[in-house]
């Protein structure tokens, strides 16, 4: 089985985006009344968004489940305040359950958290327990800078997010660090800003003892860690001056990296420096960069072709990249896996309904 720890809804039908395009609207007038709303989507529009994109790379590229979470750049956590957040969080989130529902045997879900610039992170913590424990949720993604990019928040490893770790050490669920879109003009959101965001965290994970309050807290720091596998020996480097843990040492448990990283040459240097147990496979499809490169004839994206090509590394490890270690860093995903094995149907839903949002609407007095 080939598990893709990286995949984001960036096809969701259009009425999330108008519904998003109005609730910012809104904000323009602070006295106005606050609701939550109602997102229509149909069963059908979920499957034709799905069918021509996700599903049919997978296909294509041959593989079996992604792990499945909203658009990284629509969360725009600096939009609004907690509020806006929240609202916009449930409804992405139960535009990912129903696609988990919908498709069980492709996808599982993550779920974006409701953070908002100035707010502790413990304002997430419903959220995430209502979608591991009411949705079957397997994971969250952690904006490590709500502020979209001036940095306003405290670093990871300050105790200000620790009610959060705490709730996610009792979950037993991992956190993917993702910034979100950038309004600082500097930073360009995907070229820049995301891999700014990846190297940050790592650099705040090797200076402080987090790991020791938290021994079984896990990270993945996407996009293949950002710029620090290039870098590995300046931050070996750092980490002996500053008499910190050797890096093997400080991430074995706890901080994991993905293979979304273009072209060959980038996965073959992040496999040559990462430790094969702290590697998942990910391809952020559809997301960042969606066309063909020239030079190859064969989308950026397709990363399994490029672990497919690696040498220098033997089937046993490649094993762990495309599966064993995302059931290591997803405990969850394994009971999920086998559930929906066991009870898959192909995309067709319960059949019970014309329109799966009604049930997630009806279920929600806010509405």
């Amino acid at each position: 089985m080939i598990i893709d720890c990286h995949g984001h809804y960036t096809t969701a039908p259009k009425a999330l985006q108008v519904y998003r395009d109005a609730q910012i609207a809104a904000l323009k007038n602070p006295s106005g009344p606050r609701t939550k709303g109602v997102v229509p989507i149909t069963d059908d529009e979920i499957r034709e968004s799905l069918e021509s994109a996700q599903l049919k790379l997978q296909r294509e590229r041959g593989t079996d489940i992604t792990v499945f979470s909203p658009r990284a750049s629509a969360m725009a956590h600096h939009i609004g305040d907690v509020e806006t957040s929240l609202y916009w969080s449930q409804h992405c989130n139960d535009l990912i359950a129903r696609v988990c529902a919908l498709y069980p045997n492709n996808f599982v879900a993550v779920c974006q958290l409701p953070q908002s610039p100035g707010v502790a992170p413990e304002s997430c913590i419903g959220e995430l327990e209502r979608c591991v424990n009411e949705l079957g949720f397997i994971g969250c993604n952690l904006n490590p800078d709500p502020s979209g990019g001036h940095w306003t928040a405290p670093p990871l490893t300050d105790r200000w997010w620790y009610p959060l770790y705490e709730k996610m050490v009792e979950l037993d669920v991992p956190a993917m660090v993702h910034v979100s879109s950038s309004c600082n003009a500097n930073f360009h959101a995907t070229g820049a800003h995301y891999i700014n965001a990846d190297t940050t965290a790592f650099m705040q994970f090797l200076t402080a003892d987090l790991f020791k309050d938290f021994p079984t807290l896990r990270f993945i720091i996407p996009h293949g860690g950002g710029a620090v596998p290039d870098h590995w020996g300046r931050y070996r480097g750092l980490a002996q001056d500053m008499k910190r843990p050797p890096l093997g040492e400080l991430i074995r448990h706890n901080v994991f990296f993905d293979t979304c990283v273009y072209p060959l040459a980038g996965i073959e240097l992040l496999l040559k420096i990462v430790p094969a147990d702290n590697i998942l496979f990910g391809s952020e499809m559809v997301g960042a960069v969606r066309g063909i490169d020239p030079e190859t004839g064969h989308y950026f994206d397709d990363t399994k072709r490029y672990i497919d090509q690696v040498t220098t590394i033997g089937d046993a490890d490649k094993r762990k990249i495309f599966e064993g270690n995302a059931r290591k860093v997803y405990p969850r995903i394994d009971a999920r896996l086998k559930g929906s094995r066991s009870t898959g149907n192909g995309g067709r839903g319960s059949g019970s309904t014309a329109d799966g949002a009604r049930a997630f609407q009806a279920s929600d007095p806010r509405s």
